[in-house]
């Protein structure tokens, strides 16, 4: 019984360092993105400005979907645990 109890503390911990690492390259990608659209077509030389429109950009990021896709990073490792079990166990 504790067997399980081990394998789902380790699966949720690695599961959640992964969830922080690939948020963070994902929100660090998306402000790099924005810094470049500044750059490349900038709307004022004010650096509050360009600081704003950055701001901007990653507070949709935060509303958007490709953030709350990244909750997939605890569903399809689980879904395809319990999969093989469900398997393993059929025959």
């Amino acid at each position: 019984m504790f067997g399980w109890v081990w394998l789902i503390l380790i699966l949720f911990v690695g599961l959640t360092v992964a969830y922080a690492v690939v948020s963070l390259y994902s929100r660090s990608v998306r402000k790099e993105w924005l810094e470049r659209q500044w750059d490349e077509a900038p709307q004022s030389p004010d650096p509050a400005a360009r600081e704003a429109f950055i701001d901007r950009g990653l507070a949709e990021y935060r509303t958007s979907l490709r953030r709350r896709l990244i909750l997939l990073v605890y569903v399809v490792p689980v879904v395809f645990i319990v999969i093989l079990l469900w398997i393993t166990n059929a025959n």
